[in-house]
């Protein structure tokens, strides 16, 4: 309540008691007071008065100094925060670099039940195994509205070292800086944007326990290199990605010769690599569809230092769509092209091994719905029909063969972020292989 408001109160308050000592009604005074008593009680009023005015007077005077002193004291406050701010140091600096740091990661645990139905080397391939396949942490930071660097490092098979299985991977450390509203400049360590699962893999995205061959063995799914890139948008709906990067270095004997994934070097101590180039284009304008076909270059596949240059091209295109009805399909065919004619080296021909073309596909549908009851979240079924080149692993015999699988199975989301998995897998081969895979396969996956 306004401090003046108090006082009128109070003043009133005092003169109406004087009016009513004044005006007593001649029938309850005993006698009407003298002009001296009169003038004696009108010099007490004013002198009640005076005092009034003055403490009024002295109520305003101190309004007006707090009201000055809060407004001093406020632009004090703000005069600190923004010192404090400029400085980088105080709660409000480590407040900001929180509020622009994020962390987040995924992980998957594995259990195999499969059988070797075509075993050739009198061994036992079969499977039986618990593996907590992968445990990643994302790591990203936004400098400011422009620029941000973004992590991702691995753990694969919960243990890492001399002669454990697993090892600890860097996979992504990359900064990106805005160069327009619609077009970004990228440089450092990067999954490459080819395929489905290869850029978005965390294992709650997408059907089955394990990863489908063709984006493992064609592509390599997961495959990052060093490079330098522009990202952008070139029509609503029209995404693109050109990248310049180091390359694979795949062997040329062994058991491995010409087998891509055993070319990615993970850009640790990465040496004889030859440049190489990707690029990509997307249309998702309409929601839940996304078209990509994405392309590759590498002047030489095999390594810039030794005597001999392989070209090599990668094509992929895929399809992935989630319509609104539960209704899913995805779709996708890779290829590679082994040139052999820069090659001085006779015999160093990938048509040898049957490795001058090595291409994969699959087509995947699935319908996902919400789970009527009292059980949370989302069921999802599907049917995957996987064909692909893979090394035959014969030895003295080492050649690719077609491969084909059929995988069958469920997800269940009690999250959009948690997937328990099912599956059950039938393999064949064309010709003779050291293993054929058949069973069972269950899964647990988060992301976060």
């Amino acid at each position: 309540m306004d401090g003046n408001y108090i006082i009128f109160k109070q003043f009133n308050r005092y003169v109406t008691n004087i009016m009513l000592m004044i005006m007593v009604p001649v029938s309850t005074m005993a006698e009407v007071p003298s002009s001296e008593e009169m003038w004696k009680i009108i010099q007490q009023q004013q002198k009640v008065i005076e005092e009034l005015k003055a403490k009024l007077e002295q109520t305003e005077h101190k309004v007006v100094a707090t009201e000055t002193r809060v407004e001093e004291t406020a632009k004090e406050v703000e005069a600190a925060a923004e010192a404090m701010e400029q400085s980088g140091t105080g709660a409000s600096t480590a407040a900001s670099w929180a509020d622009k740091t994020t962390v987040g990661g995924y992980g998957e645990l594995h259990y195999n039940s499969l059988n070797d139905d075509n075993n050739l080397t009198g061994g036992n391939d079969d499977l039986d195994q618990v593996d907590l396949h992968r445990f990643v942490l994302f790591f990203g930071h936004e400098f400011n509205e422009s620029l941000r660097f973004f992590s991702e490092l691995e753990v694969e098979h919960a243990l890492a070292g001399e002669s454990q299985p697993g090892e600890v991977e860097l996979e992504q450390a990359w900064l990106e800086m805005d160069l327009t509203n619609h077009h970004r400049a990228r440089a450092g360590l990067e999954i490459l944007p080819i395929g489905i699962i290869n850029p978005t893999h965390e294992p709650n995205t997408f059907y089955g326990v394990e990863r489908n061959k063709v984006e493992t063995e064609i592509i390599p799914t997961t495959w990052w290199e060093a490079g330098f890139g522009l990202i952008g948008e070139i029509a609503p709906g029209w995404n693109y990605d050109l990248i310049a990067h180091s390359g694979l270095a795949i062997p040329t004997t062994g058991s491995s010769a010409f087998r891509p994934r055993s070319g990615r070097l993970k850009v640790a101590n990465a040496n004889d690599q030859d440049i190489a180039f990707t690029g990509r284009i997307r249309y998702t304008a309409t929601p839940g569809l996304e078209i990509g076909v994405a392309g590759q270059y590498q002047r030489d596949v095999t390594g810039a230092a030794d005597l001999f240059a392989i070209p090599a091209t990668l094509f992929e295109g895929h399809i992935d769509w989630k319509h609104v009805s539960g209704f899913g399909l995805r779709a996708l065919y890779a290829r590679w092209d082994f040139d052999d004619d820069n090659s001085p080296v006779p015999g160093l021909d990938p048509e040898n091994v049957n490795a001058d073309t090595l291409d994969g596909w699959y087509v995947e549908p699935a319908y996902r719905f919400e789970i009527p009851g009292r059980v949370p979240g989302d069921l999802g079924v599907f049917a995957r029909y996987e064909n692909w080149d893979e090394r035959n692993q014969i030895t003295g015999a080492h050649r690719f063969e077609e491969f084909s699988r059929w995988v069958l199975g469920m997800n269940w989301w009690p999250h959009q972020n948690v997937a328990l998995k099912f599956d059950f897998q039938n393999e064949d081969a064309d010709g003779p292989v050291d293993a054929i895979f058949d069973g069972v396969n269950l899964g647990i996956g988060y992301q976060f």
